[in-house]
């Protein structure tokens, strides 16, 4: 094979995602996962027999449209208009991925050129910068910091250059739970629209904002036309196995992506497909009773950590907590989380992965609370050990 490296030189420094090591560290050790954001809880038995119910129908056995089927991507048209009063069409502004995941990696290999540089919020999902480097392209981070983690605007603005091709957001934002203001949306839209730009946001915890509220950024003045929508069923209905995504965004930004999309999975979950278009059709009650659950038990696992002795900065969304480990004696985030799974039996996240700048977030680690009650109870009775 020569001396070549066979990692193409784009992905140099990509090796192993750290859910699948914490993952994988939980199962060798017997510990309670609250790293890897999925539920330990299956979602609404009526989706899950709608699955059942398409597979025995033969619907979607077979290869689905590319762009999804029609009854899903009606179903996500009618879910922006319920929910924020927004129009699309189904046909043309509307496209089914394998989760959110697929999504922003067909937009950035369909929007961007080698070269072009993306502005992200630092930390920031580790596909994010993964994907931006498959397509050439250079991240550029704005960083959110602790406390609050608000993006600083004036930083922004000066971030933004002749290079700058788009800025991908996400909000509610994994990890920090920040969610964005209108007041900050509006500044974000206007710069937009001033230097010419294309903006990606990352919106699949919608509907899992406990302080505050969601507001599309596609929804205000200007941004119709240069904003990508990316959203997903699994965190919503707790069904992250079935990888169901979409996107909604004018049609030639469309277009561009499903040329992408099409070299990628091509389709997926074909039989899911028409399970999510029926859950996105529940009731008003299904989404406020989810969220008031998750909310709930953020109060259980903050007020717990707080008392383990963890800086505890409390999520506006999602349904990830990030901590400083700071004042329990601790610097080093990614060694404290190899350790703790034999400390105490729990496994958690390191932020400082998610960070260019290691430094930033070093002594951050995130915990998921998206379990059920009586486990994120354990989990606190465990941690309770870091106090002794």
């Amino acid at each position: 094979m020569g001396d070549r490296p066979l990692l193409n030189r784009r992905l140099d420094g990509f090796g192993t995602t750290i859910f699948a090591e914490m993952s994988a560290l939980a199962v060798k050790t017997g510990a309670i996962n609250l790293g890897q954001g999925f539920p330990d809880t299956d979602g609404p038995e009526v989706v899950r027999e709608a699955a059942v119910r398409a597979l025995r129908d033969g619907r979607g056995n077979q290869y689905p449209p590319g762009p999804g089927v029609p009854e899903l991507r009606t179903a996500v048209a009618e879910h922006q208009q319920r929910f924020y009063r927004l129009a699309f069409d189904p046909d043309t502004e509307v496209l089914v991925t394998a989760g959110a995941t697929e999504a922003i990696a067909a937009t950035m290999l369909a929007l961007l050129e080698p070269g072009d540089e993306v502005i992200a919020f630092e930390p920031y999902y580790d596909s994010y910068a993964a994907t931006i480097a498959m397509a050439g392209a250079h991240r550029v981070p704005l960083t959110l910091r602790a406390p609050d983690f608000r993006p600083d605007l004036d930083t922004l603005r000066d971030a933004i250059t002749d290079r700058t091709r788009l800025l991908l957001l996400n909000s509610p934002h994994n990890p920090t739970g920040m969610v964005l203001t209108r007041d900050e949306l509006t500044a974000i839209a206007e710069l937009a629209v001033e230097r010419d730009l294309i903006v990606v946001t990352d919106e699949v915890y919608e509907h899992l904002v406990f302080d505050g509220e969601h507001i599309p950024l596609i929804s205000l003045p200007g941004m119709r036309d240069r904003t990508v929508s990316i959203s997903s069923s699994g965190k919503t209905f707790s069904f992250t196995g079935w990888k169901v995504g979409w996107i909604t965004a004018a049609g030639p930004l469309i277009a561009a992506i499903r040329t992408a999309k099409q070299f990628l999975t091509y389709v997926s979950a074909g039989p899911f497909q028409y399970a999510i278009a029926e859950a996105l059709r529940l009731p008003d009650s299904y989404f406020t009773d989810f969220r008031a659950s998750l909310a709930a038990k953020r109060e259980i696992l903050s007020d717990g950590l707080i008392a383990a002795g963890f800086e505890v900065y409390r999520p506006q969304g999602t349904y990830f907590i990030t901590t400083d480990v700071a004042k329990l004696g601790e610097q080093d985030a990614l060694a404290f989380c190899r350790s703790l799974p034999e400390r105490c039996g729990v496994v958690a996240v390191p932020n400082s992965v998610f960070y260019d700048d290691r430094e930033a977030g070093r002594s951050q680690v995130r915990f998921a609370f998206c379990k059920r009650t009586d486990v994120v109870e354990e989990a606190i009775r465990r941690l309770s050990q870091l106090r002794k």
